[in-house]
């Protein structure tokens, strides 16, 4: 009750002492845009490093106030024909004058700078020919979901920047044949940040397509940052797909406003909750969400996009970016369900978690592993989103959750492993456990969270099976039973590897900065305190937006059972912390195919031939390899998107 008398005073506070939440809204979307420019100019280490962790701390504080002072509360602005409009029309030129230098001046790509010109000149055409005949009622919404979203952003992508200090650092002095660019990086980086405020509160699609627009690009730069043929090349394919999902976008805003006369999303889902005719507007849309979330065949950008330094994966490629697609499909999931485009949603979502998770397998690059379990989990999110109902939506939005937090943390103990170890062959990490020990219990952390019991993530595939038999999908539910399944290879693999014990080993964790251990050890905890604490994240977090959203509200996993996987992770979280401490440890000799020759890591073979132990996994190269995979999957999400678009224009061709 405290809490809840002081947050209404706060926020009496803000609405009429003259402060305002709209400046605060502008505050977060402009201080890591302010801080971005300063980047720009800064060369220096120390200034540098001081600027990111001032700016980073306080881009963190803003969120949490924000999301403190607006939980349980719809907040809706209208900005209508101002300046900001215009504003945003000069943002999109300025986002095509960027892609046009670097496809038209610096690397000659004519054909994607066509496509940028096709979607510009249309949207500019209709910011014309509309120009007074739009509805702006409702340009900025802010309800439970978009608050998650700013935490997810502001949070995670606050702690990333500092990590990125030292690890970005220690990867100039790895890689001399780079050139320093570490003051565009983060230019780029606090530049994503600030796109990403703006995306999540805008409800006006306009305004929400400027900043999807400036994420493609900020994605494209941090791809190319080493400036290798690879790099460049990835970053293209990177660009020019998020740049088709853009045309979809522009094309479905063309004819919503022409149309209904308006842009807002939340009146597409009132109108296709009132049986009106936009299943072509919510099938543009969804097409766009699935390029910018790497939806199968869409896929390849992010896969190439490892080539990247690690937090770009972490923040652009895991936690954030990419959760941008899902956002907004997840805000159209009322709309979707029993309708063409939610079924081209489901089976592409479908069909990306199945094979997506299965192409993980024969995989050793850490990265790359990591990679194929965030498409996976994606399309997963996808799937539930087009199933339509309120279970689904529960769960697509707690996977968005615990996937956000988990996977930013494996990303970056992969990459600092990677810069200590020289590699992030997942074979290379024999005696890790003993090696690194600290961060082999981040990696542990990050995949418990990830597959197993009773970490957030499974419990979210418990209620995906509940909302796949509830909405009658049977196709689906076998796809969300197999592609779990094949989970368990990948993370129980990689989990083996790191906690084998190996004499011998010489500690290398001194290289790591304290940035560094800081973010680490905040995303671990951070696992474990949202595990912990599922049911309150679920009751006040996600539950007061359904129950707006869909009118009404009941639980999708009884209260008594999430609060029992609450306690077990508590007890797994202390006991082992607890268990054993302070006492003796035996140390006993290995047992080998052959003679120790006391060292427990050579031993002598047949012939009379040293031995070193090697532990090595087995990959079903044969079985799930990564062209059969993606070729499946490629081929059967492309004809689900012909065929349901096909249909979808073949009825609006009849009317």
């Amino acid at each position: 009750m405290f809490i809840y008398k002081l947050q209404l005073n706060i926020y009496s506070i803000l609405l009429y002492k003259g402060v305002g939440m709209m400046w605060i809204l502008g505050l977060l979307v402009f201080l890591p845009l302010l801080t971005a420019g300063l980047l720009f100019f800064i060369q220096g280490d120390r200034l540098r490093d001081a600027v990111v962790k001032m700016s980073a701390a306080a881009i963190a504080m803003l969120s949490l106030f924000v999301a403190f002072t607006c939980f349980g509360n719809k907040v809706v602005f209208r900005l209508g024909d101002s300046f900001l409009a215009q504003g945003a029309i000069l943002v999109d030129i300025l986002v095509a004058l960027a892609v046009f230098y670097y496809t038209c001046v610096r690397f000659h790509r004519y054909w994607i700078a066509l496509l940028e010109a096709i979607q510009l000149g249309a949207v500019l055409w209709f910011e014309y020919v509309s120009h007074g005949t739009l509805d702006y009622y409702a340009d900025i919404v802010i309800d439970n979901f978009t608050l998650i979203m700013i935490l997810i952003a502001g949070v995670i992508g606050s702690l990333i920047a500092v990590f990125s200090l030292g690890y970005m650092e220690a990867f100039q002095k790895e890689h001399r044949d780079v050139r320093d660019r570490r003051n565009f990086f983060f230019f780029v980086l606090f530049l994503f940040l600030s796109a990403m405020f703006g995306l999540v509160v805008s409800n006006n699609l306009l305004y929400m397509y400027t900043f999807w627009e400036i994420t493609s690009v900020c994605s494209f730069l941090l791809i190319g940052y080493t400036e290798s043929r690879v790099a460049v090349n990835n970053s293209f394919k990177a660009l020019w797909m998020n740049l088709l999902g853009g045309a979809a976008f522009a094309a479905a805003i063309i004819v919503m406003g022409l149309t209904y006369h308006s842009t807002a999303l939340s009146h597409l889902v009132g109108l296709a909750l009132a049986g009106m005719p936009v299943t072509v507007i919510l099938a543009l849309l969804l097409l766009c969400g699935f390029t910018k979330s790497a939806m199968m065949p869409f896929s390849g950008w992010l896969l190439g996009a490892m080539v990247a330094p690690t937090p770009t994966s972490a923040l652009l490629h895991s936690s954030t970016m990419v959760k941008a697609g899902v956002f907004l499909i997840i805000k159209l999931c009322p709309a979707l369900g029993n309708n063409h485009a939610g079924t081209m949603a489901m089976f592409v979502g479908g069909i990306t978690f199945f094979f997506a998770s299965c192409a993980a397998i024969s995989q050793s690059d850490g990265k790359k592993v990591l990679a194929y379990s965030t498409i996976s989990n994606l399309g997963l999110i996808v799937c539930c989103a087009g199933i339509g109902s309120y279970e689904a939506a529960w769960t697509a939005i707690m996977i968005v959750i615990f996937h956000a937090v988990a996977k930013s943390l494996l990303f970056l103990s992969v990459g600092t492993a990677e810069q200590q170890l020289g590699s992030r062959d997942i074979e290379r990490f024999d005696g890790l456990f003993n090696a690194m020990p600290h961060l082999c219990l981040c990696m542990v952390i990050g995949i418990s969270g990830m597959f197993l019991a009773p970490f957030g993530m499974l419990i979210s595939k418990w209620a995906a099976m509940k909302a796949f038999i509830d909405a009658g999908h049977p196709m689906l539910l076998l796809l969300l039973v197999f592609g779990s399944a094949t989970t368990i290879f990948y993370w129980a693999k990689w989990l083996g590897k790191i906690l084998s014990v190996m004499n011998g080993q010489e500690r290398r964790e001194q290289g790591i900065t304290k940035g560094e251990w800081f973010t680490l050890k905040t995303l671990s905890w951070m696992t474990i305190i949202v595990c912990i604490l599922f049911p309150l994240i679920s009751n006040y977090g996600v539950l007061p937006y359904l129950r707006i959203t869909y009118g009404f509200t009941r639980d999708v996993i009884a209260q008594s059972n999430l609060i029992i996987m609450s306690l077990m992770v508590v007890l797994l979280v202390i006991l082992p912390s607890r268990y054993g401490k302070g006492q003796p440890k035996r140390k006993v000799g290995a047992l080998l195919a052959g003679v120790n020759m006391g060292d427990d890591r050579n031993y002598h073979g047949a012939g009379d031939n040293i031995i070193p132990v090697e532990l090595r996994n087995w990959y079903m190269e044969e079985w799930f390899g990564e062209r059969k995979m993606k070729l499946s999957g490629f081929a059967l999400c492309m004809a689900c998107i012909f065929i349901q678009f096909a249909i979808i224009l073949g009825g609006v061709y009849r009317g």
